[in-house]
């Protein structure tokens, strides 16, 4: 019966040291992601007023620039996968993941080749793990993502696609990443970034009674859209950086939140159990002294 007590008693140790843990984790990752859901607001008015004015330009050119032109015969397809550095995120990293498995599944039912671009240590090791190849890779700093990043990961995937197909370049570019909805739910999605589909963003938001700006080109719209471009692109995967990594964070919160109460379920089992053998040791205890005491009696 000791040991047995110790043994619950260590258990009890060691799932409370983890519940420290995991609760740390959790608060750090509510602080952060207050943080990281003002930063997917405060992006939010650049990328309309971009996008209305890369829509603007397209009304009124008639230039055929070479990101917003359709290729006649796509052979090979660009996928940007937006993963985690870190786990302990629940389904975050496993669900973009599997959203990226079908999107290259359906690519290449289309006879489509798909080329690889992984963000975070999740996907390279997904990669790795499996022995396939990739285009590029960037990780560190997916929770605390950075303009540069989107830079980088912009002017490489706009140089790819502008590069022929024979020589390895890209007929298109999809991005998979996980969109933030609310703390509840973060949804893995697919975008297609490159060629550039221009919408009407003002339709889209549902005003089109609206009082619209009046832009002016100078020299002219088509310079304009050659210089505007590549800002967009780097816009829209900035987006989905922010996207993703207050997505990440909000499912870390759930997932140690998840972790700390079952811990403390843990911890109230192994206290009955250990009270339930402390309990039966004592009874033994008894037992033997009332049998030791029986037994003297009948001896005299």
């Amino acid at each position: 019966m000791g040991a047995q007590i110790r043994v619950y008693r260590q258990r009890i140790r060691s799932v409370t040291a983890t519940k420290k843990i995991t609760r740390a984790m959790e608060l750090m990752a509510a602080s952060r992601v207050v943080k990281a859901r003002q930063a997917v607001l405060e992006s939010a008015p650049y990328t309309h007023a971009i996008t209305r004015a890369l829509s603007e330009l397209a009304v009124h050119s008639n230039y055929e620039h070479p990101l917003t032109t359709e290729p006649e015969n796509p052979r090979r397809a660009g996928v940007l996968i937006l993963t985690s550095d870190r786990g302990l995120a629940g389904a975050y990293a496993s669900g973009a993941l599997k959203e990226s498995e079908r999107l290259v599944h359906d690519l290449r039912a289309e006879g489509k080749e798909s080329v690889p671009y992984l963000v975070g240590r999740k996907a390279v090791s997904f990669y790795k793990f499996r022995g396939r190849d990739f285009a590029a890779e960037w990780t560190g700093g997916t929770e605390r993502p950075v303009i540069e990043t989107a830079q980088d990961i912009a002017a490489r995937l706009v140089a790819d696609f502008l590069r022929p197909t024979d020589e390895g370049g890209l007929d298109e570019v999809h991005v998979v990443y996980t969109r933030f909805n609310s703390m509840v739910v973060q949804e893995p999605r697919v975008l297609r970034l490159l060629p550039i589909e221009v919408v009407d963003a003002v339709a889209e938001e549902g005003a089109p009674s609206a009082i619209q700006p009046l832009y002016e080109f100078e020299p002219n719209a088509d310079e304009v859209m050659s210089a505007i471009l590549p800002r967009y692109v780097t816009s829209r995967i900035w987006t989905c950086l922010l996207g993703a990594a207050a997505s990440e964070l909000a499912a870390r919160q759930r997932a140690m939140k998840s972790a700390t109460d079952n811990a403390e379920n843990l911890i109230k089992n192994y206290t009955r159990l250990a009270n339930q053998a402390r309990q039966a040791e004592i009874t033994q205890e008894i037992s033997e002294i009332v049998g030791g005491a029986s037994a003297l009696a009948e001896a005299k």
